[in-house]
């Protein structure tokens, strides 16, 4: 049987384009790309490119640096606070809605003697401005908001946020790692952090943007590669993979919107019913979090065996722990546990969208009933 895949925040399908840049790097371009001699320098000019094509959609006046993911970038940004200690600067602030990357590793550093609050946010999702501004002194090191989230889809004002941050001296990281290729990504920020497999491209790598004058410490330690920060042999092919899908988002983004929005309004239509949970207006319309009162998901899963879709996060489904992001919006344990997130792709048909949501309301009719 096959299968309607509607997870696209939890990861793209490959571009073949990206494969095909891939390839040759997994066959006869092997060489490590620290290396002087000729293959070596080949690879290093083709990771460069690379670097060229991701640093291309984001804002001038910073280095982009290769990491293994999102996650290990965003624990790199992280670790600019650990310089602002000893200024007096021992306090962070990040979105309660931000992904577990942001969020868990924030309160680690409340437990390493940092003061970490998470800001709230209102029903609709989204950051409750004078709440943050009310917080922000002297004392604050750095200031945390994803500019789409991963649960709800809603675009934080993160230029806004930035501006403010930055008016009481703190830093500004933006987890941008569902809105990079997709939607512009403001040039306010201090720090941003993106992913490859949610671009269609390859899984195992992700870049952090740091902006020139900020001092990001080593996170791993080793042979001084990647610019001195991140130590560790570079992958030509997964950086090639990262560049690739980074090129190709930005020649097919216009084209990509339209098809994704066309997608979004089929849903919308077909999930009538439904509740939309997040902002309806600042949204990415690619993400479609929806609820029905009384539902089951756990059951609405393994009933519709022919959609791949999810009850939130895919980082956070195997933990056991319900939606941190629904919570924050104000929603109960039921209702959170009535909620499924539909992600909506380049590779997706107005086809797939019908019969997924035919499949899928004819579940929750049967177990409503």
């Amino acid at each position: 049987m096959s299968i309607i895949y509607l997870d696209n925040q939890a990861t793209t399908p490959l571009a073949p384009e990206a494969l095909d840049a891939m390839l040759p790097w997994l066959k006869e371009n092997f060489g490590n790309p620290h290396s002087s001699h000729v293959m070596g320098r080949q690879a290093a000019a083709a990771v460069e490119v690379a670097r060229e094509q991701v640093a291309a959609m984001l804002p001038g006046g910073g280095r982009v640096i290769f990491t293994g993911s999102a996650t290990e970038a965003i624990n790199m940004a992280l670790g600019a606070v650990k310089s602002m200690f000893g200024q007096g600067r021992e306090k962070i602030a990040v979105v309660d809605t931000e992904h577990a990357a942001v969020r868990d590793t924030a309160l680690w550093y409340g437990r390493q003697g940092y003061e970490t609050t998470l800001l709230p946010v209102d029903p609709q999702g989204l950051v409750k401005m004078e709440d943050m501004e009310a917080y922000l002194s002297p004392k604050t090191a750095l200031v945390g908001a994803m500019l789409v989230n991963n649960e709800i889809g809603v675009i934080q004002p993160v230029g806004k946020i930035a501006e403010r941050a930055h008016r009481s001296g703190a830093l500004m990281l933006c987890d941008a790692v569902q809105g990079f290729g997709r939607i512009d990504v403001p040039e306010q920020p201090d720090m941003i952090a993106l992913s490859g497999h949610k671009i269609y491209g390859p899984k195992g790598i992700g870049a952090l943007w740091v902006r020139d004058d900020i001092d990001v410490p080593p996170l791993i330690h080793g042979g001084g590669q990647e610019q001195g920060i991140r130590s560790g042999t570079l992958s030509p092919a997964l950086c090639i993979g990262l560049g690739a899908a980074a090129k190709i988002c930005e020649e097919r983004r216009v084209a990509d919107m339209a098809h994704i929005i066309t997608l979004a309004e089929t849903a919308h239509r077909l999930f009538g019913d439904w509740t939309v949970n997040g902002s309806l207006d600042q949204r990415y319309p690619g993400n479609l979090n929806i609820r029905r009162d009384g539902l089951d998901v756990g059951r609405l899963m393994s009933d519709v065996r022919g959609v791949a879709f999810s009850a939130g996060s895919a980082c956070a489904s195997g933990s056991g722990r319900p939606s941190h992001v629904l919570a924050a919006l104000g929603l109960t344990p039921v209702q959170i546990k009535s909620s499924i997130r539909l992600g909506f792709g380049r590779y997706n048909s107005v086809e797939e969208v019908e019969q997924a949501a035919h499949l899928i309301n004819e579940a929750a009719e049967k177990q409503l009933s």
